[in-house]
């Protein structure tokens, strides 16, 4: 590879890692402005939304961007993240309880465990799936849901993908700044990818 090849790939991967921190700033600035609990379900949805116009070239503005994003997905924004962040919520408690009654309760733990990657799983379909098709929004989660069923591969590399995220920042605390907006910026390429390829299989079959 030239010197020249070198210096272009650099200059993307840093434009990457600061589109990453800014929809990282984003998503932490719009969740404090709902009150986290209110602003947490229409920022991640925004950030979505933003995430996957980048991955498909668009120039756009950010900001006004996200703004727009953020009023729009108000309502199904939390009615999409909300229960999932509570459930999520309520199995990391669950695990630890167990976890602390040690090798009594590993029945219970591993289960816990198994749901807890089992939602993280279809939170990761699920969210680029609500910013790239139109849905009801009840029909999201059993849509999720059945993509990363009958797709295992596709899912295993979704959780590989969040768990390096989750080890890069355990490891190098600083990485926070681009955590979020980093995984969501993946997601959201990756399973672009994933449902451009399923929608090109069922064409293929003749399916509608």
């Amino acid at each position: 590879m030239t010197s020249r090849a070198w210096s272009i790939g650099l200059h993307d991967a840093a434009d990457e890692v600061f589109w990453a921190a800014k929809l990282n700033l984003l998503w932490t600035i719009f969740s404090l402005a709902g009150g986290v609990i209110l602003g947490v379900g229409p920022a991640t949805v925004a950030a979505y939304t933003v995430a996957r116009r980048h991955a498909l070239g668009e120039s756009f503005s950010v900001w006004p961007a996200f703004v727009t994003a953020y009023r729009r997905e108000f309502g199904r924004g939390n009615v999409l993240v909300l229960p999932l962040a509570g459930v999520t919520v309520l199995l990391i408690t669950n695990y630890f309880y167990f976890a602390s009654m040690g090798s009594a309760a590993s029945a219970p733990r591993l289960t816990t465990a198994a749901a807890l990657i089992a939602l993280a799983v279809i939170a990761a379909h699920l969210l680029p799936m609500a910013v790239h098709y139109d849905l009801r929004t009840r029909d999201y989660l059993p849509k999720a849901s059945l993509f990363a069923l009958t797709r295992p591969a596709a899912s295993v590399l979704l959780l590989f993908v969040l768990i390096a995220v989750g080890y890069a920042v355990a490891m190098f605390p600083f990485l926070a700044v681009v955590a979020v907006g980093g995984w969501i910026q993946l997601d959201t390429w990756l399973c672009l990818r994933l449902f451009a390829e399923n929608e090109a299989r069922r064409k293929t079959k003749g399916i509608s």
